[in-house]
């Protein structure tokens, strides 16, 4: 089951679990309002740890917290400080990316 969230002036695609259905609509405002709605103010080392997860998904690499950790992005100590509300679906919600198949 889908639904459409306005997000500034676009209308966007999303699941019953709030995650993008297509990537294309992802941008950096998008991306801001989903943080917000989680009570997480983007900073730099937010970003470097997003992109990281949108270039292992457009690789098309299953992602888990242990690939993470182990990435040399971000340690699983920081990852759980910067998205402290489940790491990875918050930061792969935020990033536009389907939930990984790892996450309950």
């Amino acid at each position: 089951m889908t639904q459409t969230k306005m997000i500034g002036n676009k209308a966007i695609t999303v699941n019953e679990e709030g995650y993008l259905v297509d990537f294309s609509h992802w941008d950096k405002q998008v991306a801001e309002t989903i943080a917000k709605e989680v009570n997480i103010d983007l900073s730099q080392r937010h970003w470097e740890v997003l992109n990281f997860l949108q270039d292992q998904h457009k690789k098309e690499v299953a992602l888990n917290i242990r690939k993470v950790g182990s990435s040399g992005v971000v340690s699983i100590k920081e990852f759980y400080t910067l998205f402290p509300q489940g790491p990875l679906k918050t930061a792969t919600k935020i990033a536009g990316i389907p939930k990984p198949a790892s996450c309950i």
